[in-house]
């Protein structure tokens, strides 16, 4: 019996000193080049639960793609540095607000993709509307269509879309289509879109794919969330709207009759330009082709309407956090007003920081998010940020299910917005590919105002009283889903 006690406590010793060990060299290798807040997640989770945390970590505490994928990245930025010089130069800086050139050089560097000016820019609202205009374009397309979206299926709602791409094959248009895997294998009709695309003769690529036997394989969570349209050069569209129902075709959601409601922007001029080279990007990290940038001018005339636009391309190909910079510059720079809308609003630090900072300084501050989510874990964390933003003077507008506000956009006093695919969250900011533009011009941001009075209209005002007074059990899943967010 000694002799047992003896070796029992010996392997008690040495799982300990191992833990110890083992807590010891993530302490080290976990903060490296980390937030703090991240390090302290992970390092928390590989000491109370070693193994499990170990193993998580191994999987997914890498925020970066593999080497070959970011040097392609490097590979196009340095090609867009160096085209035709003076793109940037048909803007109109002498309208910008003071603050805004220090934020254009911010994307430029960033992002690779100068501001560009001569561009009209039309809002979309109507979720089946959007579809439409964008099948009239292909339907006018001459030389190619570039499709790129992180949810593309097969449905009753997006067959159409899917008909104006075979017709446009048909009659010689190059058409070539991106869109997530990890996303594109968990549906349903995956094998049927992939037989019509094989059908009408489209070439296909599925981005960031997870196929460990073939060589391909990155942390499974970095995912390619873009959504972009570009007709010809001539036309482009990007925003917030996945190629599929309103419904996102889920039993649970059609139960309950969520529906979603998105933002799109329809793009003319040489920001059209300008976002076909995210395409390209995206095109020759997954087919090895690297496509011709088109540099040939658009001229669209001397409208007052037309407008300066700026593409910011973001994600874990690139070295730094893109859309986190230009985002927490944008409501530093503030003077007046920040109106966000983000379906999911999960904050870096440093975006909270802004934005409560906007607040103290006495701008008019609001959040657009929705009454109802339909990721869980997702929805409790965001509801642990309201308290705070409250507090601080922050406006937050609940928006009425059963819509679903997936839009994503935000618009800086009088005559700056930026709308896109990324959201206001951890997620986006860091880990999945995203694309947003920057647009200056008054009557864009005043058409956005008009959205923004329709979100309120048909939202509910969360009010600092009322939340204090929420269920305790909300209060422990709201915080507990919180601590999730950092593992990153």
């Amino acid at each position: 019996m000694q002799g047992l006690l003896t070796d029992v406590d010996t392997i008690a010793l040495l799982l300990l000193a191992l833990h110890i060990v083992l807590g010891s060299i993530a302490t080290v290798m976990v903060s490296a080049n980390r937030r703090p807040s991240a390090a302290i997640a992970w390092v928390l989770a590989i000491i109370f639960i070693p193994y499990l945390g170990t193993v998580a970590f191994l999987l997914l505490g890498r925020g970066k793609l593999p080497k070959a994928r970011r040097d392609k990245q490097r590979t196009v930025n340095d090609m867009m540095l160096a085209r035709t010089p003076g793109l940037s130069a048909v803007s109109h800086s002498d309208e910008w607000p003071a603050w805004l050139r220090s934020a254009v050089e911010l994307n430029l560097r960033l992002g690779a993709l100068p501001m560009v000016g001569g561009n009209r820019a039309e809002l979309l609202e109507e979720y089946v509307g959007s579809f439409d205009r964008m099948i009239a374009d292909i339907d006018r397309a001459e030389s190619y269509v570039h499709v790129e979206f992180y949810i593309l299926t097969l449905d009753e709602t997006t067959a159409p879309f899917f008909d104006a791409m075979g017709r446009a094959q048909e009659r010689g248009v190059a058409v070539r289509v991106l869109f997530d895997h990890l996303a594109a294998v968990r549906d349903p009709q995956y094998r049927a879109m992939k037989s019509a695309f094989d059908r009408m003769g489209i070439e296909w690529h599925a981005m960031l794919p997870l196929r460990p036997l073939k060589g391909q394989w990155q942390r499974p969570d970095l995912r390619n969330h873009r959504k972009l349209l570009v007709v010809d050069g001539r036309v482009g569209y990007t925003g917030s709207q996945n190629l599929i129902d309103a419904s996102y075709n889920k039993k649970r959601n059609i139960q309950r009759g969520l529906q979603w409601h998105e933002l799109m922007v329809r793009l003319e001029g040489p920001v059209v330009r300008e976002l076909d080279t995210v395409f390209v990007t995206d095109w020759f990290s997954e087919s090895e082709v690297l496509l011709p940038l088109d540099t040939t001018p658009v001229i669209l005339g001397s409208e007052p309407e037309l407008v300066d636009a700026q593409v910011l391309p973001s994600g874990p190909s690139f070295d730094n956090d893109n859309n986190l910079k230009l985002y927490t510059t944008l409501i530093y720079k503030a003077e007046h007003r920040v109106s966000i809308t983000s379906p999911y609003f999960v904050p870096d630090e440093a975006i909270q920081l802004a934005i409560i900072t906007a607040a103290s300084r006495g701008l008019s501050v609001e959040l657009f998010v929705s009454e109802v989510g339909d990721q869980a874990m997702v929805y409790h964390a965001q509801r642990s940020y309201y308290e705070v933003l409250l507090r601080a003077g922050v406006r937050i507008y609940l928006y009425r299910a059963p819509q679903v506000l997936h839009s994503k956009h935000f618009t800086i006093d009088d005559d700056v917005a930026v709308i896109g695919s990324s959201n206001m969250d951890i997620r986006s900011f860091s880990l999945n590919m995203e694309v947003s533009v920057l647009i200056q011009g008054r009557s864009v941001v005043d058409r956005m105002r008009a959205v923004e009075d329709n979100y309120r209209a048909a939202s509910k005002e969360l009010l600092l009283e009322d939340w204090l007074r929420r269920p305790v059990r909300h209060v422990v899943m709201d915080n507990l889903a919180r601590l999730t967010s950092s593992l990153q």
